[in-house]
């Protein structure tokens, strides 16, 4: 492994959030606070709790998942399209590095970025709500394991891209709906039977659901069968991956 390669793609690609740090910094505070004020206030008056827990509380897991979610494939689709987009991805390319370092190097810096998110908003939620999290080290292994998955996901979204449109088809029209639709802001066991049935089709569910037991100790599905989704998802996007550069597809002229 080319460590001083990674070191370089890593600090370059870290060097555009630093630029544009305070932005990172405020804007999910605000995101956070306004979520809240929506969910928490309004909706959290007329449910008080969710299966024991203060609703307030409850939806801090699943408004974590969402913002790192799509943090995570903005910053690693965008990061290696540009490349694509000025042209110097051939010179990435034509350097004595593998696709591995390549991948290790975009997206560690898309994941990073997303994990800080993810504890700024914490941080945040913890001003609103009281929290407790029974399972610690749990709850970082799910984070982590979520920024570096999605962030997998967005580097192949970047390759595929040809436009800054559809740089943004995949995460509005997709991953977003999915998000909201995975238990993020209610326990999938609040619907109907069949509409039950027909979110546990939805990957998110798990994520959301692992990442929420880690808080409160209760899931909607089984916290080993969430391991293994987000573990399988990971794998899966490491196998597109190797097939991209194996075959050159949309990164060769």
């Amino acid at each position: 492994m080319n460590w001083t390669a990674v070191a370089t793609i890593y600090k370059a690609e870290m060097a555009r959030f630093w630029r544009t740090f305070l932005q990172s910094f405020i804007s999910p505070v605000l995101s956070t606070s306004l979520y809240f004020v929506v969910f928490g206030s309004a909706i959290g008056s007329r449910i008080q709790e969710v299966d024991g827990v203060e609703y307030g509380a409850f939806i801090v897991p699943g408004l974590i998942m969402l913002s790192v979610i799509t943090q995570s494939i903005s910053n690693a689709s965008f990061g290696i399209y540009f490349p694509k987009f000025i042209g110097n991805i051939y010179e990435i390319l034509s350097a004595p590095i593998n696709f591995l370092e390549v991948v290790a190097g975009f997206v560690g810096a898309a994941a990073t970025k997303s994990l800080f998110i993810g504890t700024v908003i914490l941080c945040t939620a913890a001003l609103f709500v009281d929290l407790s999290i029974q399972h610690p080290f749990a709850m970082v292994a799910f984070l982590v394991l979520t920024c570096l998955s999605f962030s997998l996901m967005g580097f192949i979204i970047g390759i595929w891209a040809g436009n800054f449109e559809q740089l943004q088809l995949v995460p509005l029209l997709v991953v977003t709906p999915l998000v909201f639709l995975g238990g993020s802001f209610y326990s999938i066991s609040m619907l109907p039977p069949i509409w039950q049935t027909i979110t546990l089709f939805n990957p998110v569910v798990y994520l959301v659901s692992g990442f929420r037991w880690a808080f409160f100790g209760q899931a909607d599905v089984p916290v080993l069968l969430s391991l293994c989704a987000i573990g399988g998802f990971t794998l899966a996007c490491m196998g597109v991956i190797w097939w991209i550069f194996k075959t050159g597809w949309r990164i060769r002229a």
